[in-house]
């Protein structure tokens, strides 16, 4: 019998109990990007995968219980700057299901659905026979195409994470910090439109109609050049982004491709230097790790908002 969606079933339990914060009860099962996740008790040996899966345990206050990170995206930020940068890193890449096994974690929480691979953490099936649960951040699925994202699946997920690991209190306290958060930022009334630009030099990887990128974008009153494409980001042409002559361009600043050097390839490039945005400088900057759905979407998206708020539109 396949399982009820873990919202669901919280549901139900809520009004079985009369609260939205009741314990765990295990065995839980799950289903997580079509695959069936059965946890026999709260997970206490974590490896994380990606920053957005450490820093959302983090934020739920479940650092202690992280045994091993890999493929980590950039030094976290405050307040988990020094707890991150204490735990185990296995691999500053994706580590193999060797070096994970070696730490002995009863769950691995990956943060993209590729990184249960036969050369990477392992396959979900393999570790799960070992004893080892796989999960992956549902944003991130890909062999059950996720819904457009919404900041409610955001939180969707640490709810989730909350039953995972049994800390519903904390998850609850989460949602509504962030909620309260979410709640003051102010869209732009302008009717600007906007670029974002994730990587790449010849061909621009770039945000599109249903990831986190849009969902961004649409809180800060932006509208996307690339929102026709349903998908998360897509492989897009100097040639269209010209010819879209977007207003802004969010710049994703990772380690391996920083905004500056961004800025300098726009800027340099004799068909994107011609562009309004990139002649006036009109640029919002967001860290790679918040780029991808997480906990740190919300921040992120009301940084952006008051960097929009400085821009001068003047001629």
């Amino acid at each position: 019998m396949r399982p009820l969606p873990l919202s669901l079933s919280l549901a139900m339990l809520a009004l079985s109990s009369g609260h939205a914060m009741a314990q765990t009860s295990y065995p839980l099962t799950l289903d997580n990007c079509g695959f069936t996740l059965t946890l026999p008790t709260a997970p206490q040996r974590v490896v994380t995968i990606k920053s957005t899966a450490t820093e959302m345990l983090l934020a739920l206050g479940l650092g202690n219980r992280i045994v091993g990170v890999g493929f980590q995206d950039g030094p976290a930020p405050e307040p988990w700057t020094a707890e991150a940068a204490a735990l185990p890193v296995l691999s500053d890449k994706l580590p193999s299901q060797e070096v994970v096994l070696e730490a002995e974690p009863d769950l691995v929480y990956g943060g993209w659905e590729s990184n249960f691979s036969a050369d990477g953490a392992g396959e979900r099936p393999s570790l799960a026979a070992l004893g080892v649960a796989g999960y992956v951040s549902p944003a991130a699925c890909r062999s059950v195409k996720p819904a457009k994202l919404s900041f409610d699946e955001v939180f969707a997920e640490i709810d989730e994470l909350g039953a995972i690991f049994d800390v519903a209190p904390a998850a609850a306290a989460l949602i509504a910090e962030q909620q309260a958060a979410l709640a003051v930022i102010m869209p732009d009334t302008r009717g600007l439109t906007a670029l974002w630009y994730s990587s790449g030099t010849k061909t621009p990887y770039v945000g599109a109609g249903s990831g986190a990128p849009q969902m961004m974008l649409e809180a800060l009153g932006l509208e996307n050049i690339m929102a026709d494409v349903d998908d998360g980001w897509v492989s897009a042409s100097w040639e269209a982004v010209v010819d879209a002559n977007p207003d802004v361009i969010v710049l994703v600043d990772a380690t391996w491709n920083s905004a500056e050097q961004k800025k300098t390839l726009l800027a340099e490039n004799p068909i994107t230097g011609r562009l309004d945005a990139v002649i006036h400088q009109r640029y919002l900057i967001v860290p790679f790790p918040a780029s991808e759905a997480g906990v740190r979407n919300v921040g992120a998206t009301a940084d952006m908002a008051a960097q929009l708020a400085g821009l001068s539109f003047t001629p």
